[in-house]
């Protein structure tokens, strides 16, 4: 597999957002802008994809097999990333096929695709699942949905870096905690990893509890008193939205010119108010608002 120089990350800006609930409530909240570090690998997809790259370039592997489904940020990051790179790359989809804006795009990035129906998507956490798919493509690496799993959040726990060197130029010397959206769970397991208690992680969760995203972040950072908390902010499940959701986008976007996503960014970011609304936090706290991309997934609402 070919990967990039050791020394090659993408930087995401980390710039003050303005929102008038923020000021009448007096906390300060600073925007990490991976929808800003590439055009097409966006987002957090290219942190929780580099250790799982790594690991299949030391496997001697010629390519990534993974899943996801029809609007998948993530199949979408690694297929790009397959075809910059050089590698080869399989997806295996959830549900029967269907031609979206990410489908289109997944194939003509060269990724091979193949459609599981919704039963066989669901066995993707039965222990034996992966050995048909590695006999069919013995040279490909298997990375869970999502890029999820201990190497995503490896690669995620570089997030701090980045917010560290920027912090000065906002005029912070420090902040009280990290608020984003959870999918998988395994960006937030990166940042909880990376603070190591210094700092609190707010996950607002994309997806109902029965995905079970509570208990992955849990396997990941095996920390007996957790120093991460989770709020539900599914919206009734994932990718169900509704007019006060996306009402709030619009009013949002319109006010601080930042593009949101109806998926995850929308509904972390909608959470967060109504905590700061609540009293959830005291006035002057400081908090890191990740802002995970996924853009490229909004073409399924237009």
């Amino acid at each position: 597999m070919l990967l990039p120089p050791n020394d090659w990350l993408p930087q995401a800006p980390l710039n003050s957002l303005q929102l008038d609930w923020l000021a009448a409530a007096g906390i300060e909240v600073a925007i990490l802008r991976l929808d800003q570090i590439d055009p097409l690998i966006s987002g957090n997809k290219w942190f929780k994809l580099i250790e799982h790259l790594n690991a299949a370039n030391r496997a001697g592997a010629e390519g990534i097999i993974s899943l996801g489904g029809a609007h998948s940020n993530h199949l979408h990051a690694l297929a790009a990333a397959g075809k910059r790179l050089g590698f080869n790359t399989v997806g295996l989809l959830r549900g029967h096929p269907q031609d979206t804006a990410t489908v289109t795009d997944l194939q003509d990035f060269g990724m091979q695709l193949h459609w599981l129906g919704y039963a066989g998507y669901r066995a993707r956490h039965e222990p034996d699942f992966w050995r048909p798919w590695l006999e069919q493509y013995p040279t490909l690496h298997p990375v869970p949905e999502g890029g999820g799993g201990l190497r995503g959040a490896q690669g995620c726990m570089r997030l701090k870096d980045q917010v560290r060197e920027q912090l000065a130029g906002l005029g912070w010397n420090d902040y009280d905690g990290w608020w984003l959206a959870c999918g998988t769970g395994t960006t937030l397991a990166g940042l909880v990893l990376a603070e190591a208690g210094e700092h609190r992680v707010y996950g607002a969760l994309a997806v109902p509890d029965d995905h079970g995203v509570a208990q992955q972040v849990e396997a990941i950072v095996g920390v007996s008193e957790p120093t991460y908390e989770l709020f539900d902010a599914s919206r009734g499940g994932f990718a169900k939205v509704d007019p006060l959701l996306l009402a709030f986008i619009e009013q949002t976007e319109q006010a601080c010119g930042i593009p949101l996503e109806p998926l995850y960014t929308g509904k972390a970011l909608l959470a967060l108010k109504q905590q700061v609304e609540a009293g959830k936090f005291p006035r002057g706290t400081r908090l890191i608002f990740i802002h995970t991309g996924g853009l490229q997934g909004r073409r399924g609402f237009a």
